[in-house]
């Protein structure tokens, strides 16, 4: 245990020092360390895929579950998109020291703001290796030093990607404990970066409701986290038939291990008789299992659909297996999602404005969308190049996390030999 306790104190340490030097960093030095590192992963493509098919074999092996696979698992376009992630990130603006809201007071003193990094940030995540390259891209841009702790079931390629995470920031005169892997299997590892707030300021959870648990409960210094991922899809009366049914189709089949990943379906009981058995049909062919309320089993058929219980409509089922819930009108919708949600992302099919506009005010949401699949709920997909993960908190940073909600703001005085009186 001592060792574990050395070696994740060592990194924290390495990390505060580092982040001294990278928040002063000029922004075309950390844009060389980004293109540099899209350079690697394309050279290197081979050997990275072939260390993330070990890791899948393993998991297989280890008999892990079909959500976790499918987010272990790097396909060729996953690759790609890691590496154009890069170069969006690097094309970014760099939030560091702009500086807004200036006003001149009465005593001749200018006020406003400055934007700065947050410190140094601690990423516990499971499976997803493309994590280990957007947070160490969003970290390095908004002049965070980042320590990251990968799950176990993705060491070898996270291992193989942080050695070139190091040797672009090498070659590019950053630190290299600008960007540190915790190389190391034992979960003692995670206790140990929680109890570090003298040099980590800001912990990220990114997995299952395990970890977020945990890491919120044990964590001595802030957390950025959403526990679930319990997106709606509601189809409204005024919807489009055509653009409803393929919405609700890619919201839930898309993907299914995502947290983003629609999880129940709303449909407004006038449209029900026309859109539900059309979409039960799409929903069959794909192998979706439905869950549904009395009205939803009554209209299908209760051989086609199981009974939904209390708890299906807390569910986060990252699999192919969908709630469906006939309401009464959108206000009963909106207070289903703001009951039985998690704050993540809910859309609204619909050609009515009122019913839109009233539907983006209610949701208590991160994300609230209007004819569009939840699917786009993601950092990649709203412009901010990657996301270090989406948070259903309220305070700071909401939604999907990218290189503003890694920075914060410091108040800026601007004086002339002005002096109280």
């Amino acid at each position: 245990m001592s060792d574990i306790v050395n070696q994740v104190r060592a990194t924290a340490q390495a990390a505060r020092k580092a982040y001294l030097v990278l928040a002063g960093a000029e922004t075309a030095a950390k844009n060389a360390a980004l293109l540099r590192l899209a350079e690697l992963l394309a050279e290197h493509r081979a050997d990275i895929m072939r260390a993330n098919a070990e890791d899948v074999a393993a998991a297989r092996e280890a008999e892990l579950s079909a959500a976790l696979l499918d987010r272990l698992a790097l396909s060729e376009a996953a690759m790609d998109a890691m590496i154009s992630g890069l170069h969006q990130v690097a094309a970014l603006p760099d939030p560091v020291g702009q500086m807004d809201g200036f006003t001149t007071r009465p005593s001749g003193i200018q006020v406003g703001k400055m934007r700065v990094p947050l410190g140094v940030i601690g990423m516990i995540y499971e499976a997803r290796p493309n994590v280990t390259v957007e947070a160490a891209s969003l970290c390095l841009k908004s002049g965070n030093a980042c320590i990251l702790r990968g799950g176990s079931e993705a060491i070898c390629c996270n291992r193989a990607i942080a050695q070139l995470i190091t040797r672009a920031l090498r070659e590019s005169g950053l630190p290299e404990s600008a960007v540190q892997l915790i190389d190391t299997t034992d979960r003692a590892a995670v206790g140990e970066m929680l109890k570090l707030n003298e040099f980590i300021d800001v912990i990220i959870p990114r997995g299952g409701k395990g970890l977020v648990a945990r890491v919120s409960e044990e964590a001595r210094m802030p957390v950025i986290k959403h526990l679930d991922g319990v997106c709606h899809v509601y189809i409204d009366l005024d919807a489009d038939a055509d653009k409803a049914c393929q919405i609700a189709l890619n919201a839930k089949t898309s993907r299914y291990g995502t947290c983003n990943t629609m999880e129940t379906l709303l449909v407004h009981r006038n449209r029900a008789a026309e859109l539900l058995p059309r979409l039960a049909e799409a929903y069959r062919e794909k192998g979706v299992e439905l869950r549904g309320c009395g009205d939803t089993r009554a209209l299908l058929g209760s051989a086609d659909v199981l009974p939904a219980s209390e708890d299906d409509w807390y569910a986060e089922y990252l699999a192919p297996v969908l709630a469906v819930k006939v309401v009464d009108d959108m206000e009963a919708a909106i207070a289903h999602i703001n009951h039985y949600g998690s704050h993540h992302t809910d859309s609204i099919v619909t050609e009515s404005y009122t019913r839109a506009r009233q539907f983006l005010r209610l949701v208590d949401s991160a994300s609230v969308m209007v004819n569009a699949s939840t699917r786009f709920a993601d950092g990649f997909e709203y412009g901010l190049g990657a996301e270090i993960g989406i948070s259903t908190d309220k305070i700071h940073a909401r939604g999907p996390v990218g290189l503003e909600g890694l920075t914060g703001q410091k108040w800026v005085v601007l004086g002339n030999g002005e002096i109280r009186v």
